[in-house]
């Protein structure tokens, strides 16, 4: 944990009302967090969850988060571990729901998609409609194409035995995409990756369109690095570009309502299926007019991201060299040779 998430006291309680026999529940901050005054509310208010709260990772790591996860999992009392974000909030059910599936031994890890609540701005409307026209569109069609080979951060329930099978966080403790490689990790060792038809609650948090551009840009550079041709291929999933680009080379009426009705149809029947049927959200018919304004958006970041060299990750700026994150100051970039008039442009994202 770092800070405080909106409703986190909430969000907290619902993981101690589980209908589940024997569980524990561990936090792992820093002593000075604004958290601790309500993680010491919350074990007083619930003293039947056992819950126990971790200061610090105890050790020095490029990425404190995944250190402070292997803190967790190492201190953890029992074998079957679920791992969570702070701003997820569950229904009582969600422990037997996610545990369930290691009954079967070909099952490495489970996850679940995570669905936002109480979107109050523009760039936290818009966000929705990106994850469900968009990010989960993607996950569908790699599962139908290639497995699960990943997991989402909002929820990773698997066992000490596979973590241990490729090191445990320790081992990926100096690389991003912690999420995505767990679940990869695991896939690798021959076991199942379990998508489940479930979702967990998580509270919107993109005050700004900035804030947003540069969490997505963020992740698409990582993408860049982790997975090289699969992000170059996305160039085949820019329906907006591709119906614009055909009116600009064709531009009559025929050709206009023939590719941009066609983008149209079906970006709204994706979104419809997925946040409407699929996740059961209510009033998805309010995203379809934000589906192309995050289309032009995605586009640009994607673009963007092949001119990029570094990322931003909790105030610190890092490159990622042969999956590894390297702090920007202790490897600095070869300079230009100087030129009149001349001056580096940044690429911090």
């Amino acid at each position: 944990m770092k800070g405080l998430d909106p409703n986190a006291y909430e969000n907290f309680a619902s993981f101690c009302r589980q209908d589940y026999p024997e569980y524990e529940i561990l936090f792992c901050v820093d002593r000075d967090d604004e958290a601790v005054p309500v993680l010491e509310q919350l074990a007083r208010d619930f003293p039947q969850s056992r819950i126990r709260i971790l200061f610090g990772s105890g050790r020095e790591a490029i990425n404190d988060k995944v250190a402070r996860l292997a803190r967790l999992c190492d201190e953890a009392k029992y074998d079957t571990l679920v791992i969570s974000d702070s701003d997820v909030c569950v229904e009582a059910n969600y422990l037997r729901t996610v545990v369930a599936p290691l009954a079967d031994p070909a099952v490495g890890a489970i996850t679940c998609f995570y669905v936002h609540e109480q979107e109050e701005s523009l760039a936290e409307r818009l966000q929705t409609a990106g994850m469900v026209s968009d990010f989960y569109a993607g996950i569908l069609v790699a599962r139908q194409l290639d497995g699960v080979k990943f997991a989402l951060g909002p929820t990773i329930v698997t066992t000490r035995q596979r973590l241990a099978g490729f090191g445990g966080y320790e081992a990926i403790e100096s690389r991003p995409g912690d999420d995505l490689l767990v679940g990869r990790l695991i896939a690798e060792q021959g076991f199942r990756v379990e998508l489940l038809a479930y979702s967990v609650r998580a509270v919107a948090d993109y005050h700004s369109v900035s804030d947003l551009v540069h969490k997505r840009m963020r992740w698409m550079i990582v993408m860049r690095h982790m997975r090289a041709w699969g992000h170059v291929g996305l160039v085949f999933t820019q329906g907006l570009f591709w119906s614009l680009a055909a009116v600009a080379l064709h531009p009559t009426w025929a050709v206009a309502c023939a590719y941009l009705g066609a983008y149209a149809t079906l970006r709204v029947a994706i979104t419809w299926m997925i946040g409407s049927w699929g996740l059961k959200q209510k009033g998805m018919w309010k995203q379809f007019a934000l589906v192309p304004v995050w289309d032009a958006l995605a586009f640009g970041i994607w673009v963007a991201s092949f001119t990029r060299s570094t990322i931003r990750w909790r105030g610190a700026d890092y490159y990622i060299r042969e999956g590894t994150l390297v702090p920007a100051a202790e490897y600095p970039a070869k300079p230009r040779p100087a030129q009149d008039g001349f001056k580096p442009e940044s690429s911090e994202v």
